[in-house]
């Protein structure tokens, strides 16, 4: 015994030790952001990002493109949540010295052939955009908004070209943009003299450059000259991009003092100019949840209390006899539901999902997921799903238990893999068309691998533990006795048809969130930061409540018909909002997106499909649950003979 105890505590410490190096190896934490002084003359390296493109939804690597290069590219650390972004973050010959400022630094010179001339062409024609970052902060390009001239907005990067036509000419071409005029903004200490980035803006142009003689690292362009101070325009003839050309890239910086601190440098990309729709959003939601509660009030308080004083009542043998109601169906009410293993898995896993997501919206709140840490929202989401298991499965064994079932290592390994296998599944399927577009998109099987570890390595013996813990755990007792031959229901009316109740019954709760769904949408597929975590978060309790008060009050109604069968009715009549969700997304594909390629349609209803699955699973859960405590209560509180 002693041997065994010593071995298998032997392979416990390998195992907490592999995991430990496996995590430090992929990066998951979230690296503090922490403020950085430079001295004026101090380097600044520039690192690019991936190319994106709201009309492709594709990213790509920044040097997929024949861009400048510098002597070795070196890729920055990179957490979980980065990759499954597409993010690749890497060195760039763009160095800046600090507080000095440079006019026409030529970076280098290339000769398209047939090859990189389509390359450029492609990304031009699918509009995409250059992201380069300093000092943890985005490029950034300003632009004044055309209804308020004073008013500027920043798009993320630049384009990396256009296309137009020349002045008299019909045929359209293409133009790159080959010269940044950066901005960097910093804030200064008068003490130290030390300074703090707290901006990066760029302007993008298409300079055809010109010079004198043969090239070399000291040719002098005759379009951009720093000796003669002459600068770009944009009174300059356009880089065409075409077979043979020759492109110099260069480009400005120019550096200004700023009164933004280095607290407040995100400010300016967090900006919500839409604020006024958050609280109509809020306010919408608010006069549901009022319409509802009110609703729910009066079953509780009026109906709820008269019918439980009178059947309270010492009632003659007559009137017994014709009782009508929801307690007439007291000795089924509790009977377990066909698929009732099903629906333990399901009530786990929409258990695990909510805890995830409500922990996440906490740290969010707090502050924990400042953008600075790029992918660390989707880490700690996939980190808490992990460890969520323990919920799922005690979750799942409770009710297992409830329903008479033995066989709590089945209903375990159900928990574990139903759900996560359907979501992998789906998201294999669409990160091997990514992967066959060489997107840098597409997850390595270095990370693909991390995912299965921890799903099997953490997640799936975190369900077996709790799924053990439930199942010791003495069974619930049923408020009354369940009849051994089942009751026959009535023929329903049109309005309780079950189809149509459910299909009513997710209308609400998506009504409680669609304006939020805007948002969150455009965040996503259009590149911007979402950052309102504050309102998200009532919105997600808004949810919570919207969810669980129309379950009570169309599973009442149907008690009241004398339908027992509410089991599952109640998880669908909330989860239906995802059918919903999923019909919004395809709205706003039509509506608002410029996708025009089949295989990013492909794409995105293939991962708004993955999101309208785990809000099934989410809301589906709530709902279930407010039901259950419902009918619980109701038929504890009248006395059956």
């Amino acid at each position: 015994m002693a041997g065994l105890r010593g071995s298998t505590q032997f392979r416990v410490s390998i195992a907490a030790l592999a995991l430990f190096f496996f995590v430090h190896v992929h990066g998951f934490y979230l690296p503090g952001v922490a403020p950085q002084d430079f001295q004026m003359g101090d380097a600044l390296m520039v690192k690019v990002n991936k190319l994106t493109s709201t009309k492709t939804q594709l990213p790509y690597s920044y040097y997929s493109l024949p861009y400048c290069r510098p002597d070795h590219i070196v890729d920055s650390a990179e957490n979980l949540g980065e990759v499954l972004r597409g993010d690749r973050i890497e060195n760039s010959p763009y160095v800046f010295k600090m507080r000095e400022s440079q006019m026409c630094a030529a970076v280098c010179r290339i000769k398209l052939d047939k090859k990189t001339s389509k390359a450029f062409k492609e990304k031009i024609a699918d509009e995409y955009r250059v992201n380069m970052i300093l000092d943890n902060l985005p490029l950034v390009v300003p632009v004044k908004r055309p209804d308020q001239e004073n008013v500027i907005v920043y798009q993320h990067g630049f384009h990396v070209g256009l296309k137009g036509k020349f002045v008299g000419s019909k045929e359209e071409k293409y133009f790159i943009h080959n010269h940044l005029s950066f901005s960097v903004k910093y804030h200064r200490d008068t003490q130290t003299e030390s300074a703090r980035i707290v901006g990066f803006e760029v302007k993008p142009f298409s300079v055809k450059h010109e010079y004198e003689g043969q090239w070399n690292e000291k040719t002098r362009l005759t379009t951009c000259d720093p000796h003669a101070k002459r600068a770009v325009t944009n009174s300059e003839s356009p880089q065409e991009v075409e077979e043979g050309k020759e492109i110099i890239f260069t480009y400005d910086v120019d550096f200004q003092e700023s009164e933004v601190k280095w607290a407040s440098r995100w400010d300016t990309y967090l900006l919500m100019a839409d604020d006024q729709i958050h609280w109509f959003s809020i306010v919408n939601s608010m006069m549901i949840v009022l319409f509802l509660s009110g609703m729910v009030a009066m079953i509780m308080m009026r109906t709820l209390y008269r019918d439980i004083s009178k059947y309270n009542q010492l009632e003659t043998q007559e009137e017994a006899q014709e009782e009508t109601g929801w307690k007439l169906v007291h000795g089924d009410v509790f009977r377990p539901p066909s698929s009732s293993d099903m629906l333990c898995v399901y009530a786990g896993s929409g258990v695990q999902c909510f805890g995830m997501i409500l922990v996440t919206m906490i740290f969010a709140c707090f502050g924990f997921l400042s953008p600075s840490n790029r992918g660390g929202l989707m880490t700690v989401m996939l980190l808490l799903w992990v460890f969520m298991g323990l919920f799922a499965g005690y979750t799942s064994a409770r009710l297992y238990k409830l329903f008479k079932g033995t066989e709590w290592k089945k209903i375990a390994l159900k928990t574990a893999f139903t759900f996560p296998a359907t979501i992998f599944l789906v998201f294999f399927v669409l990160n091997a068309i990514i992967w066959g577009q060489k997107s840098s998109g597409a997850v390595p099987f270095g990370t693909m691998f991390a995912l299965v570890f921890l799903w099997f390595g953490i997640s799936v013996p975190l369900v077996f533990i709790g799924g053990y813990i439930g199942f010791r755990k003495p069974a619930m007792d049923d408020p009354v006795r369940t009849n051994k031959i089942p009751r026959q229901i009535p023929d329903q009316p049109w309005y309780m048809n079950p189809v149509f109740s459910i299909l009513i019954g997710g209308i609400l709760p998506f009504g409680a969130v669609f304006i939020e769904l805007f948002f969150i949408l455009t965040s996503i597929w259009l590149h911007q930061f979402y950052y309102i975590f504050g309102f998200l978060f009532i919105v997600f309790i808004i949810l919570i409540v919207t969810c669980a008060e129309i379950t009570i009050v169309l599973c009442y109604f149907q008690l009241c018909s004398e339908d027992y069968s509410w089991w599952w009715r109640s998880y669908l009549t909330s989860g239906s909002s995802a059918l919903y969700l999923f019909f919004y997304a395809s709205f706003y594909f039509f509506t608002k997106l410029e996708i025009s390629k089949l295989v990013s349609a492909v794409l995105y209803f293939g991962y708004m499909l993955l999101v309208s699955y785990v809000f099934f699973v989410l809301t589906g859960a709530i709902g279930f649950y407010a039901c259950f405590w419902f009918t619980r209560l109701i038929y504890s509180s009248v006395k059956i003979d």
